[in-house]
């Protein structure tokens, strides 16, 4: 794509000074380098740790320039005596009523014979861009004088501020039929305004046509076409943009930056952003509060808190006082990194350097809690948010605190919360349904799962893939059928068509064919990051009933699905078992899954690793469960031998000698299931 653009460029814009089969713009890909472990980010060269390549230009074959690096000057106002009488009269038509009559009947009051400078003033002075735009079309139809470029010009920023891009359009037309010529104001007028109503082809069209006359495109326009080309996704064009500018002079400013940092961000690309603060640095450019933002959110989206957090730390040390947007960002990274020491940090800092806050900050900072598990800090905000005048808790706020309630399992609490919501008039959200059904499903608390669910039905609240899967998780924890019905009955208001699956699951006349059929139309109608608890919980439900053998054909299908792609790995001194993205349930049938394949390859006499191990990880958040207690005591139960690694923390490890005595007692019932 990028080769294409270039060449485009280069056919129509002849410059003698280089060779006119060399595309003006090159399209090299961004290297990324390996990041040392000890990177710190910072504009400070002791911190840096590697230096930004510059870019390099051949001095016997100089490239063209791809932008004028002197801003197209504005041309100068002439002083006017009737300067007070014309604002009088411009101040007449902005009172007026905004239609082409009323318009019309002052403009026969025009104090003296409309030429050029008179109705320059004059244009410049109304507002809003409808009535700028009849006194225009006035002028042209009256044919006072010939119209000169700089009154399409201001035409067109009322326009841009209107976002009348089509119209726009049809003057620049109309401009070029009129052999009225277009200048770099006029270009960047279009291509900024394009942007702004986000038709961005539109806006690569009247850059590659800006070209095509000669015509060099200023810094502003510049600047302007790299934020177009990184809203399209085209990284490649933004980089070649970026170093032609460079290499040709240009001194990228804060705005360009803060493009392309969230260019980068936005793709959750690391290494680019590492190459913007090199860039940064190479032209001697510190960034401001709005690209420290900017560069914060994309380090965020990088999944790099720690990176995210020595920007933070930069910003206060530069001198800058973060605002709501930068300490927003912050807080959202430490909540998904269960950082329980920076977020408390970052919460005394608020309020002992008494930062600014807005009402998105506090609901975030609500969530930051949530996710940590910050049960006090919490309540004394939620707390502090009620008195305010403000910042009283909305719908978000008090889904915040039922989540951490639900978490902790402080089911009374949660319910008290519930119960105020309706006192104080704040409506249930999705989210809180499903934090409400999922601690009172683990309770077992059945009747009043069912009273918040008809609350939510009742307050039109659409029920989304995570509250079924919720209801659905519920329905293998009930121990009788009554409680069965009643979650089945909400679940299949909800989503009928995973109610008639659960039928089918647990009838076992149901073939293997017909299950995986009905499966695959099951998947089809849920969200991606809902189909592997999908499958966990119809697991779990499948051994809740002892339907061991089911239970295994699901995991088969959710494997051939690949909804379990890291499940298994193997090297030629380990092979594991991946089980940190599975239910209880779902993990004992992997762990039997797995077993019963080596016995196999037991059975076979092939050749098997030094060690094994089974991976479940351990919950970063303060109320998680976690997967370790249930898994090391389905493998006790088994009697299989393994054991709880001494290096790695939810990590469990045996040695082949061990493994293979076991698997061999084991073979004459292992070779289809071990259970």
């Amino acid at each position: 794509m990028a080769a294409t653009f270039s060449t485009a460029l280069d056919v129509h814009f002849a410059v003698s000074q280089s060779d006119p089969k060399r595309p003006i713009f090159f399209t090299k890909r961004l290297k990324h380098q390996k990041p040392s472990q000890r990177f710190r980010i910072s504009y400070q060269a002791d911190r840096l740790s590697s230096n930004p390549k510059s870019t390099w230009v051949n001095p016997s074959k100089p490239r063209r320039s791809v932008l004028s690096l002197q801003r197209q000057k504005r041309s100068p106002h002439a002083y006017n005596p009737q300067l007070r009488e014309l604002k009088l009269f411009a101040k007449k038509l902005n009172d007026c009523e905004n239609n082409e009559g009323a318009l019309l009947s002052v403009l026969e009051q025009f104090p003296h014979q409309p030429n050029r400078e008179n109705s320059l003033l004059i244009l410049n002075s109304l507002k809003p861009w409808q009535k700028a735009y009849l006194f225009f079309n006035w002028l042209k139809t009256n044919n006072f004088f010939p119209m000169e470029t700089i009154f399409y010009n201001v035409m067109m920023k009322y326009l841009r501020l209107g976002e009348q891009f089509e119209v726009i359009e049809e003057l620049a037309n109309e401009m070029v039929s009129n052999e009225i010529p277009l200048d770099n104001i006029t270009y960047s007028t279009i291509i900024s305004c394009a942007r702004r109503c986000y038709h961005f082809d539109k806006a690569v069209e009247w850059f590659e046509r800006m070209y095509r006359t000669g015509l060099m495109p200023d810094e502003v326009t510049y600047s302007a076409i790299l934020d177009v080309y990184a809203k399209l996704g085209k990284v490649e064009e933004v980089i070649s943009l970026y170093e032609r500018g460079v290499a040709s002079g240009w001194k990228p400013d804060m705005v360009t930056f803060s493009v392309l940092a969230k260019m980068f961000g936005v793709a959750g690309d690391y290494e680019g952003i590492k190459y913007v603060l090199q860039e940064m640095k190479s032209v001697k450019v510190r960034p401001n509060l709005v690209v420290y933002n900017t560069l914060i959110e994309a380090m965020g989206r990088a999944g790099k808190p720690g990176f995210a957090r020595n920007l933070f730390e930069d910003l206060i040390e530069s001198g800058l006082t973060p605002n709501e947007k930068t300490l927003t960002a912050i807080a959202k990274i430490y909540g998904k990194a269960r950082w329980e020491k920076d977020a408390l940090k970052l919460w005394e800092e608020m309020k002992s350097k008494n930062w600014p806050v807005d009402f998105i900050l506090y609901n975030t900072l609500l969530t930051m809690f949530a996710d940590i598990g910050l049960v006090e800090e919490a309540e004394q905000l939620f707390i502090d948010m009620k008195r305010s005048e403000n910042f009283k808790p909305d719908s978000w706020s008090y889904t915040a605190m039922l989540n951490i309630y639900a978490s902790g399992g402080n089911v009374d609490k949660a319910m008290e919360l519930f119960e105020e919501m309706f006192e104080v008039g704040v409506e249930l959200n999705v989210m809180g349904t499903t934090c409400l059904i999922q601690c009172l499903g683990k309770t077992q608390r059945i009747e009043e799962l069912v009273r918040v669910f008809t609350v939510s039905s009742q307050q039109e609240i659409e029920p989304d893939d995570r509250l079924c899967g919720c209801l659905l998780s519920v329905v293998s924890l009930c121990d009788n059928r009554e409680d069965i019905d009643k979650v089945l009955a909400c679940l299949h208001q909800a989503n009928p068509r995973l109610v008639e699956f659960v039928e089918l699951i647990k009838d076992e006349k149901s073939s293997l064919n017909t299950v995986k059929e009905e499966f695959r139309r099951v998947l089809s109608d849920t969200k991606d990051d809902a189909r592997r608890p999908f499958c966990n919980s119809l697991i779990d439900i499948c051994r809740s009933k002892n339907l061991h053998e089911r239970a295994h054909d699901l995991l088969y299908l959710g494997t051939l699905y690949g909804l379990y792609p890291r499940l298994h790995n193997r090297t030629a001194d380990e092979w594991s078992l991946n089980v940190r993205t599975l239910f209880v349930g779902a993990a004992k049938t992997a762990l039997e899954e797995w077993m019963g394949t080596l016995a196999k390859i037991v059975k076979r006499g092939e050749a098997l690793p030094e060690l094994f191990s089974a991976q479940t990880g351990t919950g970063t958040h303060k109320f998680a469960q976690g997967l370790s207690n249930s898994f090391g005591s389905h493998l006790k139960e088994l009697g299989a031998p393994f054991k709880n690694s001494e290096d790695k923390v939810g990590c469990f490890v045996a040695t082949r000698e061990d493994l293979l005595l076991w698997l061999q007692s084991k073979i004459p019932s292992s070779c289809t299931v071990i259970s």
